[in-house]
């Protein structure tokens, strides 16, 4: 505790035992209220603004202390200076200082409270800092809930200051006035029973809950005024209707079809999406088969001379379509519609909040729906370059039909996809150049994990042209040419085939969103519940964001089809708390929760305990004994704030480290389970033991030294 809030908190606990020691609460009873209020009348008379300003110090401090006897400071106020006077001093006064109360609580203990249970609080602090106004409010205008307990609480949330403030000024005017009323009859209260009863309460309690209402009420006009100028149908043909069957469409259909809802699933081209047919499961067959070759051409130091290694391109190709036939059936229009699914073939188009269009062959057909998922993906991103149109370029959707190796393949691009499909081409055999603008490879990720993949790419051979940025394309003597920047200067960069691969880009445009109103950026505006400003549209993975991986869309999907078929009686949230991602190139590079730049970036404190692959035996078993384990933790303790694998399948390893982050288990019970030997898995553990080490009590062991020493006499 920094000295500043010693101080304070020395203060408050001097005044607050003061004035029990000094017994100065017996002066705010009732009792004495009564006896005295002809002198203090008598004291306003001679004195107004003296008497004003020291009551209204009094109740300041009292209520900023959480004395006990705001209620009768209140009523005071009502008997020495009249209504309104008294309402005018109680109601600033009050809220003056349930305002200090409130700083105090967040000055001293907030920080404190959200580092210990900033996990368990993260649905309270996202409901306060969009609703805090609304609850308050509420709470202010029951007086079922003592004031006091009010103000520290809300201290240690996030609830706005300034909200804090003017609610309270204003929720607590009502019950304010009722008390200050009764004080200009102070001979007629018997007891503090007498200002409040039971129905006066209960019409509190009736007015407290006018807030919730009121937000209800709210909710209903934004829905009317979203579907105004729409029929809603008097009955539907389906509970749910989703466009796209790639990974978040799948899901979602799935979901729906699980819980007996009826769904179409709509999908213009191919089921399974990107993932399934230019994505993940091509790439990584691509990887498979181009490490193959690597380790074949670099396996003589291991006692096999395979001699020299020949690619038929052709057939690795034809064995990257094999794998995709094989998983094919996984997500086909069969499997979904046994599963309960009316799976539909042709393209979609939202003609009204619950109506989509579907064209197939020629003929269009109109279903009805209480709500639509839109999970229709995204495509690779494909700047206007300059000469561009003339070059017959490479994205990740067209490379698969790609039937010769390229001799010179230009990369556009040093990111993820960018990385591991350089990768793939050199070790097939092309020779592949990396164009990328930053000054290195995967910008997201912490320097040092760039570095060391950036040290394998150029083993492999790969020329990374960093700080290059692409400018232009030509035709020069013949051949294709970049015309990229570097260092002021115009470098040309001549290839055979380039591949473009600088992003992705959400598919917003063509199914009915621009005329429907549906609000759009560079993907699909939607809030925490994954609904767009349709309340019963939804949409979920790529064209949404804000993270595009195919496990993310399916997390997403989730939400979505559960919140599109029982809101309102019960939604969910959608939760990016723990999100790991990888890239698959050799070695991997694997991560979860914050990176250090992240960290930096947040300004969140934390301590870095690695551990070195090289040394794990199952690794230089492997002859793969390259990379690290990096993990963020709190300072001082074994929280785990984040990691990072760089090394031999990282993606692998790295699920411990998840499910340890999801359900809230540090590093001292990675290091108390045990790992079968001899594993990649127990780098793990030894990072683990790594960070146990850096803590050990130094100050008990040297005396359980001493105590050894004396055992041996």
């Amino acid at each position: 505790m920094s000295i500043k809030k010693l101080l304070l908190l020395l203060v408050i606990l001097a005044l607050f035992v003061s004035a029990f020691v000094f017994d100065l609460t017996q002066y705010l009873s009732l009792d004495v209220l009564k006896e005295q209020q002809q002198q203090l009348n008598q004291l306003f008379a001679e004195h107004p603004f003296k008497m004003f300003g020291v009551y209204f110090a009094i109740y300041v401090i009292t209520t900023a202390l959480s004395l006990p006897g705001a209620a009768i400071l209140t009523i005071g106020s009502g008997a020495i200076f009249g209504l309104g006077w008294g309402l005018l001093l109680a109601s600033f006064a009050s809220s003056l200082g349930a305002f200090l109360a409130f700083l105090s609580a967040r000055f001293l203990l907030r920080d404190w409270v959200q580092e210990k249970f900033g996990d368990r609080l993260k649905a309270v602090n996202r409901g306060m800092e969009r609703d805090g106004a609304f609850y308050l409010l509420s709470l202010r205008l029951v007086p079922l809930f003592p004031f006091f307990v009010i103000n520290l609480v809300m201290g240690l949330t996030q609830i706005k200051t300034w909200t804090f403030y003017w609610v309270s000024q204003l929720g607590m005017l009502l019950g304010t006035a009722v008390y200050v009323n009764a004080g200009t009859q102070l001979a007629q209260i018997q007891s503090l029973g007498d200002v409040v009863s039971a129905d006066l309460i209960g019409a509190f309690v009736l007015l407290g809950i006018f807030p919730l209402i009121a937000k209800a009420v709210l909710a209903l006009l934004k829905r009317r005024k979203a579907f105004k100028g729409y029929k809603k149908p008097k009955q539907f043909d389906n509970n749910m209707v989703v466009i796209g069957g790639g990974s978040a469409g799948l899901v979602s259909a799935y979901i729906a079809a699980a819980v007996k809802a009826k769904v179409t699933l709509i999908e213009r081209d191919k089921m399974g999406g990107d993932c399934l047919n230019t994505g993940c499961v091509p790439s990584k067959a691509l990887l498979h088969v181009a490490n193959a070759a690597h380790q074949a051409r670099n396996s003589e130091h291991l006692g096999i001379n395979i001699g020299n290694v020949n690619v038929d391109f052709a057939k690795v190709m034809q064995q990257v379509q094999n794998v995709i036939k094989t998983i094919e059936p996984h997500d086909s229009v069969e499997r979904y519609t046994e599963l309960g699914v009316n799976v539909e073939i042709g393209e979609a188009r939202i003609v009204s909040p619950w109506e989509v269009e579907i064209t197939q062959n020629g003929e269009t057909k109109t279903v009805t729906t209480r709500a639509i998922v839109i999970a229709t993906g995204a495509r690779p991103l494909v700047p206007n370059f300059d000469g561009l149109q003339n070059v017959d370029y490479l994205t990740s959707d067209n490379l698969w039909s790609l039937e010769q190796l390229p001799q010179r393949l230009l990369v556009l691009g040093g990111g993820p996809i960018g990385c591991e499909l350089s990768q793939a081409f050199q070790r097939l055999g092309s020779q592949v150049t990396t164009v990328e603008m930053a000054d290195r490879i995967l910008g997201p990720e912490d320097e040092d994990s760039a570095q060391l993949l950036h040290q394998q790419l150029t083993a492999d051979g790969i020329e990374l042209k960093l700080g290059h940025k692409a400018k232009r394309f030509e035709q020069r003597n013949g051949e294709h040419v970049l015309i990229a920047e570097h260092d002021g200067e115009e470098v040309s960069l001549p290839f055979d085939k380039v591949l473009i691969a600088l992003g992705r880009q959400a598919n917003t445009k063509g199914f009915g969103l621009e005329e429907l109103g549906v609000e759009a950026e560079r993907t699909i505006n939607a809030n925490e519940l994954l609904q767009t400003n349709y309340p019963n549209i939804y949409a979920c993975g790529d064209v949404v964001g804000p993270y595009q991986f195919t496990h993310v869309a399916s997390h997403q999907a989730w939400y979505a089809a559960v919140n599109a078929l029982f809101d309102p009686l019960k939604t969910f949230r959608v939760d990016y708390s723990v999100i790991p991602w990888v890239t698959y190139t050799t070695p991997q590079v694997a991560n979860v929760g914050l990176t250090e730049q992240q960290a930096i970036k947040q300004q969140q404190d934390y301590e870095v305990t690695t551990y070195d692959i090289g040394e794990l035996d199952r690794a230089i078993a492997d002859d793969s004994a390259f990379g690290r384990v990096k993990v963020l933790t709190k300072v001082g303790k074994d929280e785990i704030l984040g990691v990072n694998i760089v090394g031999p399948q990282a993606g692998e390893l790295l699920s411990e480290y998840v499910l340890a982050m999801k359900h809230g288990l540090g590093l001292n019970k990675i290091l108390g389970t045990i790992h079968s030997y001899p594993t990649l898995a127990e780098a793990n553990k030894y990072v683990a033991g790594e960070w146990k080490r850096a803590h050990a009590p130094e100050g008990v062991l040297r005396w359980v030294e001493k105590f050894h020493r004396w055992r041996r006499g």
